[in-house]
């Protein structure tokens, strides 16, 4: 365990660290429903129709890492370079006399090691994007009516997430309300309005919509 953490926090092999620690925090933040899966996505299809390239999801689709979560393929490539960087430190840094040629060194290192993450992340993002393939708008109307169940711990009209039954894998559907509403995880709503321009439904709750 000591060989781990002080591999793990020595230089550059601690930047990945950190990196993975917020990863791993924000995947436990998105599971209770706080932040939406895809927070930090564009607004683009899976291969990229329709995306003007820039920012950071566009970088991503560049490099062949379209078509799931910007924040899934970011995980992803900072633990595949977490794991080369650690590797290299066990093995061959920590028994070299570096002083502080461990530095500059270490930058080097720190971007060769993105080199193999990015086709390792590629390979794993393939198989995985028809899972998170957005909606186009004439599938998604045909979704309008059909009841859906409350994700997130609150629902307001920028922010909020449902799973959709969809007799497969399940769906799950980014959704819109006015926070007078009080919609709460567990809720059941129905969507009543596919919003194109945010990907999103606009929902009522169940009762409402049958006028109770």
């Amino acid at each position: 365990m000591e060989l781990f953490l002080h591999s793990a926090l020595a230089f550059p092999t601690v930047l990945f660290s950190f990196l993975l620690c917020l990863a791993v925090l924000y995947w436990l933040v998105a599971a209770l429903g706080i932040l939406e899966v895809d927070v930090l996505d564009g607004d683009f299809g899976p291969d990229g129709e329709g995306l003007e390239l820039e920012g950071l999801a566009g970088l991503l689709l560049k490099l062949g890492l379209g078509g799931v979560p910007v924040t899934l393929a970011l995980t992803l490539l900072v633990f595949f370079a977490w794991f080369a960087s650690y590797f290299v430190e066990l093995l061959l840094l920590r028994h070299l006399p570096l002083g502080w040629l461990r530095y500059p060194l270490g930058v080097a290192l720190a971007a060769v090691a993105l080199l193999p993450a990015v086709p390792l992340t590629g390979a794993l993002c393939r198989p995985l994007r028809r899972l998170f393939r957005k909606i186009e708008a004439p599938s998604a109307r045909s979704l309008l009516g059909q009841v859906a169940t409350v994700r997130s711990g609150t629902v307001s009209p920028r922010f909020g997430e449902a799973d959709l039954d969809d007799q497969g894998a399940g769906l799950i559907l980014r959704i819109r309300a006015d926070e007078s509403a009080g919609f709460r995880r567990g809720d059941r709503v129905v969507l009543l309005q596919y919003l194109e321009g945010e990907h999103a439904y606009r929902v009522v709750s169940e009762d409402e919509f049958k006028g109770l």
